[in-house]
């Protein structure tokens, strides 16, 4: 809305905008309020689909349903997150590690030294390993630690 303020009231106030379309013409004060008002909808309109998604991906996550990647320590079966022990195990590690002080970049170190396989194949980085830290499926097994 600040940016649309700017060309309203700096562009606009030298050229015009003429949409034949939408009935607006921002030579007239009319024409300007429709604007902005076309404008804040649209914002409200983002704002809404914003909230909804997000409300919706919290609702999946809450019911152990599959939402974004599948993070380590779960398998993907029928839309459900489905408990893998084995990863379990080294997100169990990784919490114990992270309690014993180390950095994330530290225990991506620790965990690619051993030659653990991250979820996708690959190595180990500090960012794998503070969303593994961060992740709510998790925080059970970041108490135990």
């Amino acid at each position: 809305m600040s940016d649309l303020g700017t060309l309203i009231g700096d562009y606009f106030g030298k050229y015009r905008l003429l949409s034949v379309g939408d009935h607006i013409d921002t030579s007239s004060a009319t024409g300007r309020l429709v604007l902005n008002v076309l404008g804040s909808v649209s914002q409200w309109e983002r704002e809404q689909i914003a909230e909804r998604t997000a409300a919706a991906l919290q609702h999946k996550k809450h019911q152990h349903e599959v939402y974004n990647h599948v993070p380590l320590g779960y398998a993907a079966a029928s839309g459900k997150l489905v408990p893998i022990d084995e990863e379990l195990r080294v997100v169990a590690d990784i919490m114990g590690l992270r309690k014993d002080g180390l950095s994330y970049h530290a225990v991506a170190a620790e965990l690619n030294t051993r030659g653990i396989i991250g979820k996708r194949g690959g190595r180990f980085y500090a960012s794998t390993i503070r969303a593994i830290c961060i992740n709510d499926l998790h925080s059970d097994i970041k108490e135990a630690a």
